[in-house]
């Protein structure tokens, strides 16, 4: 138990690096047609075409294998793409008891911001904790134990090289398979407004700035699955950790109404490290 705990605070998941020391398809979008010809232009636009589409659920996983222990955070909720607002509910790692550590974390996504919820740590229940993503060294891409699934649509702003793999189904939605790099450094010159200072601090943050992934996208061109392969290295330790995220997105169109938290609702006192 204590060696899974202690490689959930290595990791920096949700516990948030550096804060102790401070589906079906009902989108309104116009399908658009993403030919397998051209792949490094098409994952270029497909955070523009999340936009078209407006909102989603989704699911994310975490996985960081470390020391012979394997660690997965996920977490489920909805996302606005045009106002580049989530709410995900996030769920971290039963010890090896099978006891859970934590109550589920409310996360709340914003440009430039991360809101989180039964944080624990001497927050007050009723309380939010505000992280501002552009000072994490990895610009909450997995501080939070989630990506933020439009931050994740941009990273492949940055491709620079892809493959079309070929056709398959995710969830029972017909999709195209690419396969490929992309660099941070490009993806935040790219990127909309507080992104590029998210990206711009993981290009920094992470061992390397070359991203490997692997993206399905429907008919529509929507993303509807996309894995990333990052790398950072562990302050604890020297040699650089793999870290493997997964979005999965799927109901377009549907109603998110994420309400960011009033000023007085905002935790303002120290919070001990965990």
């Amino acid at each position: 138990m204590a060696r899974m705990r202690g490689v959930v605070a290595g990791f920096g998941v949700v516990c948030c690096l550096g804060l102790g020391s401070a589906g079906c398809t009902g989108s309104d979008a116009v399908p658009r047609e993403t030919p397998a010809g051209d792949a490094v232009r098409v994952l270029r636009e497909a955070a523009d075409v999340l936009m078209d589409a407006g909102s989603s659920k989704a699911t994310t996983s975490l996985e960081m294998a470390t020391g012979g222990t394997r660690v997965t955070i996920r977490g489920e909720g909805v996302y606005d793409y045009r106002k580049r607002l989530g709410r995900l509910k996030v769920l971290l790692p039963r010890d090896p008891a099978g006891k859970a550590v934590r109550r589920p974390i409310t996360e709340l996504l914003a440009p430039g911001a991360l809101f989180m919820k039964n944080r624990g740590a001497g927050v007050p229940a009723d309380k939010w904790v505000r992280v501002d993503t552009g000072t994490l060294s990895d610009g909450n891409l997995v501080t939070g134990g989630a990506t933020d699934p439009f931050a994740a649509a941009e990273v492949l702003r940055g491709t620079w090289s892809a493959t079309f793999v070929g056709r398959t189904e995710v969830a029972g939605a017909k999709v195209r398979h690419y396969r490929g790099t992309a660099d941070l450094r490009q993806a935040s010159r790219h990127a909309l407004d507080a992104n590029r200072e998210v990206l711009d601090a993981a290009a920094k943050g992470f061992a390397t700035a070359r991203v490997p992934f692997d993206v399905y996208l429907d008919d529509a061109g929507r993303i509807r699955k996309l894995r990333h392969r990052f790398s950072f290295v562990n302050g604890r330790r020297d040699e650089p950790v793999a870290v493997a995220s997964t979005t999965l997105l799927y109901d377009f169109g549907i109603p998110a109404d994420v309400r960011l938290p009033e000023d007085g609702d905002i935790y303002a006192g120290r919070i001990a490290e965990e």
